[in-house]
């Protein structure tokens, strides 16, 4: 998971690093979706009110000033100001996604899902990897050459100079902890 917290990525995205910007949508997309779901009629006004949200976002980068608030409550407001505008007017304005030369995108039920499944995924990955991270190294080795390299226990325990039981401890109780985060993650979503 992404180390730096919503202002220094925020100020990264600012200074050109794209990866940061990427980094602050991936981590805050499906609350925004959430928000905008939950107060749409279609799906699709939603997808679109979140592409906006963050479109908005990124031009206004300069205009996100720290010492007035969180990151998260700035982008919340834009959030809510798109969906004003939205209810008012009665459809998306979509000046921000034409400004930045961004197509509106038209979803069908098989293109929510598929951005869903993707949503989704992409979730489990960050939280696999950051749960990769957390594991103390003996765990995190034995299950990389268990479950990922598909080496049998006997290697495993070659590779660390340990016991086969050991091994079989160290896989265990790192599978049991990738396995809490993720539950843990579902919960929180």
């Amino acid at each position: 998971m992404e180390s730096r917290s919503d202002t220094e990525l925020l100020a990264g995205a600012l200074a050109g690093d794209g990866e940061a910007f990427g980094a602050f949508y991936r981590r805050h997309v499906r609350r925004i979706a959430a928000f905008h779901l939950a107060r749409c009629r279609t799906a699709q006004d939603a997808a679109d009110l979140t592409a906006e949200t963050f479109a908005v976002a990124l031009e206004a980068l300069d205009r996100f000033d720290p010492q007035r608030g969180e990151a998260i409550a700035w982008l919340f407001g834009i959030a809510r100001h798109r969906n004003v505008g939205h209810h008012r007017r009665g459809a998306v304005e979509d000046r921000a996604r034409r400004k930045l030369g961004i197509e509106r995108i038209h979803l069908d039920d098989a293109g929510i899902e598929q951005v869903e499944a993707t949503a989704s995924a992409e979730l489990v990955r960050v939280q696999l990897r950051d749960g990769f991270g957390e594991l103390p190294p003996d765990q995190r080795d034995a299950v990389v050459l268990r479950v990922l390299l598909d080496h049998d226990y006997s290697e495993v325990a070659q590779a660390a100079g340990v016991s086969e039981a050991v091994a079989r401890k160290r896989v265990s109780r790192g599978l049991s902890a990738l396995r809490a985060r993720l539950t843990a993650g579902r919960t929180t979503t």
